[in-house]
């Protein structure tokens, strides 16, 4: 099981791509917000993270989740499981 350091490392190497802004990253950067992505972007997004952890993200999870360490968290919770 990865760490939740390992996963955040993961989660910033998928972002990326989709960083055209260049945000720097940290635990409270906000997808929405700071990286201003529009849901095609979240969708592609979520897509990478779903295949590089192999797990499955609901819509339900998708709409709590804002920031880059509450994604740890959720995939982090769902490889537990």
């Amino acid at each position: 099981m990865a760490s939740r350091e390992e996963i955040i490392t993961k989660v910033e190497a998928l972002v990326g791509p989709f960083n055209n802004k260049g945000v720097a990253l940290t635990e409270s950067t906000t997808f929405a917000g700071d990286l201003e992505w529009d849901s095609l972007t979240v969708m592609d997004f979520v897509a990478a993270v779903e295949d590089e952890f192999d797990i499955i993200i609901t819509m339900n999870m998708q709409a709590e989740i804002e920031t880059v360490g509450q994604l740890a968290d959720a995939v982090a919770k769902l490889m537990d499981s």
